[in-house]
């Protein structure tokens, strides 16, 4: 069985990993369906809480992979997750690379850049949205999430005051008893 999992973590980051335009984030909505509904490897909190362990520690936004692998397969699936997401991104940016290597003054460069741009914006805000949907099951859960999208939007302060003022809001609310 563990041979079969470390299969299904291969392909599926692996897969993953060659459409992840702008990083881990812009594939969150993809990784969310395939280790929760498809293959049923944990539930919506689970993804949520190991995303969030992800974002939080420093480093790299892809430790949610190495999280995810953990989960599901322990130290072997940690390390076949990680692979599986590096290896293949890195052979195709050597391939890239070599490519336009020869190709830097083509018109066509600049064009398939900047129209990569909107992508990975897309795509990363989709996973703001998945990852808000799996985690807010209430109106106020919903209401910190969406104040706390807008002072990151508006404001140039830190994303970590939003953190830090959604958790003591959530405190708050267990603490007086408030639920919905």
């Amino acid at each position: 069985m563990t041979g079969k999992l470390l299969w299904q973590l291969a392909v599926t980051f692996a897969s993953l990993s060659l459409v992840a335009v702008g990083g881990v984030s812009a594939v969150v909505p993809g990784m969310h369906r395939q280790v929760v509904e498809v293959l049923g490897w944990m539930n919506d909190a689970t993804f949520v809480n190991l995303f969030a362990i992800a974002q939080a520690a420093p480093g790299p936004n892809v430790m949610v992979v190495a999280l995810i692998g953990w989960h599901v397969c322990g130290l072997a699936g940690l390390g076949v997750a990680i692979l599986s997401w590096v290896v293949p991104t890195s052979l195709l940016s050597i391939a890239a690379g070599r490519l336009l290597h020869g190709r830097a003054g083509a018109p066509w460069i600049p064009v398939a850049k900047e129209g990569l741009v909107p992508v990975a914006i897309g795509l990363t805000l989709a996973g703001g949205v998945v990852i808000a949907r799996a985690a807010d099951h209430s109106l106020p859960g919903a209401g910190i999430t969406l104040g706390a999208a807008a002072f990151v939007v508006i404001t140039d302060c830190n994303p970590v005051w939003a953190l830090a003022a959604g958790a003591l809001v959530s405190m708050l609310g267990l603490w007086s008893g408030f639920t919905i």
